[in-house]
């Protein structure tokens, strides 16, 4: 599967987020990354749908949505509509998970489950055929600019080992302290989509970062 980087726009300039936006379309990114956080299911707050409608203003490429909030069905529909072309909720935040996968494939987007670094692989094995992704969170959510947990790369392969009968197309992203010294790896593990914020948009030159990433 090709390797996709989805540079994570939480990590941009918002005095100049349409430079940015326009940044990422001519690089080679694949998607958008969006963050969303609520201040109770992740200790920070981040943006909502006005934001989310501005970048998809701009946007030449798909809207790759992370929700990190309590309770994400009551705003399936609003986030479609700002304009999520995928969704990712998280495994911990969904008492009702098939539930939730299920309405959000109603709505015509991708549907994915993230899980936080304590929670076990093992306990996606009955959702692991319905959904899209798996976002694998090499960080604690809430920040960012964290340090990569190295247990990581143990997690993704145990992904991919999960989704190998039930779900071979299964897209495998990694989220947290994405850079060049650990992409690769990550990729070899089995990841196809890594998120990066920090390593884009805190280097000199985020457009070759970028680069840097797809071919590391």
């Amino acid at each position: 599967m090709e390797r996709l980087i989805a540079p994570s726009v939480l990590s941009a300039d918002f005095a100049n987020l349409q430079r940015d936006v326009e940044m990422i379309n001519a690089s080679e990114a694949g998607w958008f990354h969006v963050d969303v956080m609520d201040g109770m299911f992740v200790p920070n707050i981040s943006f909502g749908f006005p934001v989310i409608k501005a970048i998809k203003k701009y946007a030449q490429k798909p809207l790759d949505v992370h929700l990190m909030i309590v309770d994400p069905d009551r705003y399936l529909k609003d986030f479609k509509e700002a304009g999520a072309d995928s969704i990712t909720v998280h495994y911990e935040a969904c008492p009702h998970l098939h539930r939730t996968i299920q309405a959000i494939k109603q709505l015509g987007i991708k549907a994915a489950v993230a899980v936080n670094p304590a929670t076990p692989v093992a306990n996606l094995k009955d959702i692991i055929a319905d959904v899209d992704m798996v976002l694998v969170m090499s960080v604690n959510p809430g920040f960012g600019g964290q340090k990569f947990i190295e247990h990581t790369y143990t997690k993704v392969a145990e992904v991919k080992t999960l989704a190998a009968n039930a779900n071979p197309n299964l897209i495998i992203e990694v989220d947290g302290g994405v850079d060049a010294s650990n992409i690769a790896k990550l990729v070899e593990a089995g990841a196809s989509a890594l998120v990066a914020g920090s390593s884009v948009f805190s280097s000199g030159d985020p457009f070759s970062a970028i680069s840097q990433l797809k071919h590391a």
